[in-house]
């Protein structure tokens, strides 16, 4: 079967496998530090290399040994779940920090961040062309069509910090929302001249279809970037405070491992993202962060203002417990 077939069905297969994952943990309300409130959690996580730390720890069991039964649901961005999540369909959700601050500065929704997932490494994030693509230069871009996975979100802000390096103000380029699923798709069929991709379908897509490397978004202002966080409402937060320590326990001792140990992030990500072996043995790794650095995750709402999407400042220790 071709691999742009299998990677289109990611969603699909890697909610099948986590249900079956869900289904045979072991564990109960009772854990060392007391009884959960809610041992049954549901967790929406966009599935890339950042969230690499979360798939650990659900594969090698480390819920499950906190008490708590994940049910996975793979999400296209965190600005597509922050609705659902609001209105109690998703307990903890994983994605871009962007959406996350921009639901929280128009008062959207009222988010509390409770762990780090990953920060932004050489590779991770890469805008890519299809083969024999007209567009060799970011020059080129000026008037395209380039996918992101959602409006106006981590995507836009990585491409456009270098664009603007290039003298090429972002309103010069046709931004189009495109899941990353699709991506590959929309290359090959010039749907799109490129698309911000993300590992692991940045590997995926260039083994698949041939996608060609244009430029690394981890450069000038947003090198060594925060990518993605986990986050839960404020009200929930209160609610369930020894099941969030539960969580956040298991997910450092997944970051932990997923920061030192390539082979079990490469396991992780093939189960529940449905990769091969050989884009799991070349895809670009994040750093994993412990705990919250609030210095490091201010540098997201600086960077949203300079480029437009914040319009005031905004103090990240806000979102933070």
């Amino acid at each position: 079967m071709p691999r742009l077939h299998l990677h289109a069905g990611l969603t699909a297969a890697a909610a099948a496998i986590a249900a079956l994952v869900a289904g045979c943990a072991s564990g109960g309300a009772q854990v060392p530090g007391g009884t959960l409130e809610k041992p049954d959690l549901t967790v929406a996580v966009v599935p890339a290399v950042d969230s690499a730390g979360f798939f650990v720890a659900l594969r090698q069991g480390l819920f499950a040994a906190q008490g708590l039964r994940i049910r996975y649901v793979p999400a296209i961005s965190s600005e597509t779940v922050i609705a659902a999540q609001e209105a109690g369909e998703y307990d903890i959700t994983a994605g871009n920090y962007v959406s996350y601050i921009q639901a929280a500065a128009n008062g959207r929704a009222r988010l509390q961040i409770i762990a780090e997932g990953s920060t932004m490494q050489a590779g991770d994030q890469v805008v890519y062309t299809a083969p024999g693509s007209p567009v060799t230069t970011i020059a080129q871009l000026k008037g395209r069509r380039v996918a992101i996975n959602a409006p106006m979100n981590i995507n836009y802000l990585l491409v456009a910090s270098v664009l603007a390096e290039h003298g090429i103000p972002p309103s010069a380029v046709r931004f189009v929302p495109v899941p990353f699923p699709a991506m590959g798709q929309a290359l090959k069929s010039r749907q799109v001249a490129a698309a911000a991709i993300p590992e692991p379908f940045a590997s995926e897509y260039a083994q698949s279809i041939g996608a060609t490397e244009l430029f690394d978004t981890g450069q000038g202002a947003t090198q060594d970037f925060p990518i993605l966080g986990y986050v839960v409402t404020r009200a929930w937060a209160l609610r369930y405070p020894a099941t969030l320590a539960a969580f956040v326990r298991a997910l450092e001792q997944g970051q932990r491992i997923a920061d030192t140990n390539r082979e079990a992030v490469e396991a992780a990500m093939r189960q529940f993202t449905g990769i091969s072996g050989v884009t799991a043995s070349v895809m670009a790794l994040d750093t994993y962060p412990l705990g919250i650095d609030r210095i490091r995750l201010q540098r997201v709402p600086d960077v949203m203002r300079q480029f437009g999407l914040l319009t005031q400042p905004f103090a990240i220790t806000s979102m933070l417990g």
